[in-house]
């Protein structure tokens, strides 16, 4: 059925490095009697920024995902190969019947993701999650995300929030070489390069620069401040852009023919922020009316309904059909085995007995979004993890062998608790989230937790991310 990865036993000097330079990092921390007032004043300026869960800042780890330059490179590789393989499956998808079986969607899904986008970008704008051994280099994809990918501002402004301390000061004073990653810009370039490559450019009353763009979603499920983020940054671009709830949009007549628009005119481009199952979920005018104009080119789409089926949470066993096997070259289907967790679609007749231990499992439904309704069996007691099966199996969810996760020491950032030790450092699971736009790794957002699942709900850390250029005393270049 499957097979346990084989992870490497020495350590990989490119992600070992800059655990080095973590450990160094709290131990500057832990010098400063751990840096109270510094991570105080970061709650401080984070309340200044768009980085806020209700309000609020987020929740944020003071010690930064640190990475070396070859661990920088290791990262991009291991995100541009999964990007170059979720391009050739979405090319496969749209020209190949069989491709499309082994996916299996509805037929009114299946219909909206072969609809033409009119660019030749495949998934502009991705994220895809990882588990990363820092101290091996093994890693284990966790899921793969397309339009609705999140995280930007966390990881720009936590890591701003950080560079404002003591800590960090001292740190960087041993460190000759540091930078950061602009997610929110190369973001944003990337919309700008898809709307530069659509047809519809400087046509239909498109214009050839400027153009007005609307980030569309539920309200109720959009990150609101994220939003604010990049409707300033494009301002400073001297570009238009604002937030369209797409219960809003309508398909509106113009002097150079019907055009998408929302509550406050018509939109050149639509970053479509809604993820398809909620749309389904949730009809209404609007979504049709977003259907609509991407299938007669009224706006540039970014976030084509294309780019769906990676995003599936039934994408990981399809990779190992055989029809999408074929489509992959050795070193790729090596990457796949390797890399990408073992996964099944349950069915009223899948054997559960395969899967009782369950230290070993987590279940997804195949249609979730914003991690609702993933369990783990470590999370459960076995009686209890009988019924998430049964109920797995009844809802043709998805069944992942659990991926491993690496824990590492980290401050928490903010203000602490009444009386709690500064010095106390929290051991923590570890997820990379590795920004992907138009195919080229563009930046890190690094979540923590400390139960099997890391969620908002379960006391999720957002961390930032640096990267120093020089090595670490005794480190090598791998």
């Amino acid at each position: 059925m499957d097979r346990e990865t084989p992870r490497p036993e020495r350590e990989c000097p490119a992600t070992r490095g800059g655990l080095v330079l973590e450990e160094e990092f709290n131990a500057l921390c832990a010098s400063l009697a751990g840096d109270v007032e510094s991570r105080r004043e970061g709650d401080s300026y984070l309340a200044t920024t768009h980085a806020l869960y209700h309000g609020r800042p987020l929740s944020w780890a003071f010690t930064p995902k640190i990475l070396t330059s070859a661990g920088a490179a290791y990262l991009a590789e291991i995100a541009e190969t999964m990007g170059s393989i979720m391009a050739k499956v979405t090319r496969a998808f749209q020209a190949d019947a069989k491709v499309r079986a082994a996916f299996a969607l509805p037929r009114e899904v299946e219909e909206l993701c072969v609809l033409p986008c009119g660019y030749a970008e495949e998934i502009p704008l991705a994220r895809v999650d990882i588990f990363l051994d820092e101290r091996t280099g093994a890693f284990q994809f966790c899921e793969l995300n397309t339009d609705g990918s999140a995280g930007m501002t966390s990881a720009v402004e936590v890591t701003n929030a950080i560079r404002r301390s003591a800590t960090y000061r001292a740190f960087a004073e041993r460190h000759g070489s540091m930078r950061t990653f602009d997610v929110i810009g190369a973001c944003a370039d990337a919309i700008l390069a898809t709307y530069d490559e659509w047809e519809g450019r400087g046509t239909s009353g498109h214009p050839a620069e400027r153009p007005v763009i609307g980030v569309v979603d539920y309200g109720e499920s959009i990150s609101a401040d994220e939003v604010a983020h990049f409707v300033e940054h494009f301002a400073e671009r001297g570009i238009a852009c604002r937030f369209s709830e797409i219960r809003e949009l309508e398909v509106a007549s113009s002097p150079e023919g019907p055009r998408i628009a929302d509550a406050i005119g018509a939109l050149d481009v639509v970053w479509r922020r809604a993820v398809l199952s909620e749309m389904l979920e949730k009809p209404c005018a609007g979504s049709e009316a977003l259907v609509r104009a991407q299938a007669e080119g009224l706006a540039c789409v970014v976030g084509g309904f294309r780019t769906w089926p990676c995003a599936t949470k039934t994408v990981f066993a399809a990779l190992r059909s055989p029809v999408l096997r074929d489509l992959l070259t050795p070193a790729e289907r090596r990457f796949v085995e390797e890399h990408v967790p073992y996964t099944e679609v349950l069915s009223e007749t899948t054997d559960l007995s395969r899967f009782v231990e369950k230290d070993r499992w987590i279940v997804k439904p195949q249609d979730g979004y914003n991690a609702m309704g993933v369990v783990a069996g470590l999370d459960e007691t076995p009686k209890a993890w009988q019924e998430v099966l049964l109920r797995a199996a009844e809802g043709h969810s998805v069944i992942q062998r659990y991926a491993p996760q690496f824990r590492a020491p980290v401050y928490l950032g903010g203000e602490l608790p009444r009386g709690e030790d500064p010095l106390i450092c929290l051991e923590e699971s570890m997820m990379e989230g590795l920004f992907l736009f138009r195919g080229r790794f563009a930046g890190v957002f690094t979540r923590c937790g400390r139960e099997a699942t890391i969620g908002e709900w379960t006391d999720r850390l957002n961390m930032g991310c640096l990267v120093v250029d020089d090595e670490p005393a005794g480190g090598e270049r791998s």
